[in-house]
């Protein structure tokens, strides 16, 4: 396979602006251990290592700012976050804050949840070199269960044929040009998606899935941390 990422600058955005009020936990999930290691640090990690990624922004709640800069990016001695920003009010407008602060060099943006630690390096690439020749690409697994369509008295309406259906994950890559008109038109129609992918499709734009994990969980409650520890030790 050809490497095209070479000839593109690559900016990865990582939402991490996000209470985590499942966790039901007085520290913010992110900064959780998972291995001695908060989940925040392992996810930005696997990008910092990562062959083609120019840089990295991280985006983080307004009152986290300064404690994710010395406890995370200092810390761990990250090279490649070139900012940590304050988000906004939803995961959406955190995304745009990052989207506005990207290097003027940027051609494909990146797009990963924080709490998503245990992302491979050839999901990213792999995606990466998709997204150069699509301009739009989900990362996702199919589901493993049958899934039901119920009402709000939940009776169930429908069952969708499981082969159509998919989980999406993050990453998610685009041009950069194009999430950011996705974006502004979003906000220009005072619409909110589940992820950015949505946006995009919005405009009419296909956007193609690829292969992920299933092992690329998002930490979300206490519960993921206990399957979070399992895959480290594994990987290990």
């Amino acid at each position: 396979m050809k490497i095209l990422r070479k000839e593109r600058f690559v900016s990865v955005i990582v939402a991490a602006a996000g209470q985590g009020k499942r966790m039901n936990s007085e520290v913010n999930k992110q900064y959780l251990n998972l291995g001695h290691k908060p989940v925040l640090a392992h996810t930005i990690e696997a990008f910092d290592k990562c062959f083609g990624i120019d840089e990295i922004i991280v985006v983080i709640h307004p009152d986290e700012v300064e404690y994710c800069k010395e406890n995370v990016i200092n810390f761990f001695g990250f090279k490649k976050v070139s900012k940590v920003i304050a988000g906004g009010a939803e995961r959406q407008g955190s995304i745009f804050n990052g989207l506005k602060v990207v290097d003027k060099r940027c051609d494909l943006v990146v797009i990963h949840d924080g709490a998503r630690p245990f992302i491979k390096e050839e999901t990213i690439l792999y995606s990466i070199d998709e997204a150069i020749k699509f301009e739009a690409i989900g990362v996702g697994v199919p589901v493993k269960d049958t899934i039901k369509v119920v009402d709000e008295e939940k009776n169930i309406k429908n069952t969708p044929d499981r082969k159509t259906l998919w989980a999406i994950q993050t990453p998610q890559i685009f041009d950069y040009k194009l999430v950011l008109k996705a974006h502004e038109k979003a906000i220009e129609d005072r619409y909110l998606g589940t992820d950015d992918t949505v946006l995009v499709e919005r405009l009419g734009k296909k956007v193609k899935i690829v292969m992920g994990s299933y092992d690329n969980i998002k930490i979300t409650t206490p519960e993921d941390l206990y399957i979070g520890e399992a895959i480290l030790k594994n990987r290990k």
